[in-house]
């Protein structure tokens, strides 16, 4: 893990693997978590020439907060994190809460940015036609519902929920996210994806929630993108057994980017979806 002095004196961590050279593939990462090598992402990468880059998004870990932050501002993160790495154009892939931070960098670094894919990403949450929390788990439902209600209010869960994934472990990721996973989501952990989620979860609280509350606020907020502005390919993944981002989520952005590429994975859930990567990854490195 490096890290980078960005602007207003901030710090931001962040991890570079694969060839040397390559066109960096930049990954945004869930929430809660950090940026970290994710092994089937990072080898699919390789696979196609591509460098693998991720970073934690300000008050993960020891990525300087950024209070009042928006979706938006990720975008000059990332083009100072090229710069630092010097790359010029990339490929960008954006899990779950990384999604519309893929979506920001390819409405405002469209110079820059050759293509990006949304893994099975929120849409925008005064979304007009879509109900946003149709179809989540308990958990997220709360979440949200205390986002909403007030800063108290989700600073008060975030301590609540932070506490149980602090020391949590891949035997106990499943329990952990409750009615948040699907059987077919329960069963990806047990195949291999438990400790990534495990080690990500740890470490996204390791320094406070300000990282988790800053992403939460930011989502219900504007996210000061125009979707329907974006003038690069933009590939929607989403599964129809999702409980942290349900289908219609995936179905709303595939109708409102400008020119995206839908697929609807019958089947798939949250976190199973990466089953898919390769697909993903081929996509992207085609753009």
């Amino acid at each position: 893990m490096e890290t980078l002095e960005v602007g207003g004196g901030r710090v931001l961590e962040y991890v570079v693997a694969g060839p040397a050279g390559g066109m960096p593939l930049v990954l945004h990462h869930g929430t809660p978590g950090v940026g970290m090598v994710l092994d089937p992402l990072a080898e699919a990468a390789a696979r196609y020439g591509l460098r693998f880059v991720t970073h934690s998004r300000p008050g993960y870990r020891t990525s300087t907060p950024q209070a009042g932050r928006t979706v938006a501002d990720v975008a000059d993160d990332v083009s100072l994190l090229l710069d630092a790495i010097n790359a010029d154009d990339f490929v960008t892939i954006g899990w779950s809460g990384g999604g519309p931070h893929a979506l920001a960098c390819a409405a405002l670094l469209p110079e820059r940015c050759r293509a990006a894919a949304v893994v099975a990403g929120v849409a925008p949450y005064h979304a007009e036609g879509l109900d946003w929390l149709a179809g989540m788990g308990a958990e997220n439902v709360a979440e949200f519902g205390s986002a909403a209600t007030s800063v108290e209010a989700l600073d008060k869960f975030l301590a609540e929920m932070g506490a149980e994934l602090k020391n949590v472990q891949a035997a106990d990721v499943i329990a952990a996210f409750g009615d948040l996973l699907s059987a077919v989501d329960q069963q990806a952990l047990r195949d291999g994806l438990a400790d990534y989620l495990a080690e990500s979860c740890r470490a996204s609280v390791s320094h406070g929630y300000d990282g988790w509350r800053d992403d939460d606020l930011a989502f219900i907020s504007d996210w000061d993108i125009d979707l329907a502005s974006i003038r690069v390919p933009v590939s929607i993944w989403q599964g129809d057994q999702d409980r942290m981002v349900p289908r219609d989520h995936g179905r709303w952005l595939g109708e409102h980017v400008a020119g995206a590429t839908t697929h609807l994975v019958p089947g798939e859930g949250h976190v199973s979806l990466m089953k898919n990567i390769d697909a993903i990854v081929a996509e992207l490195a085609g753009a």
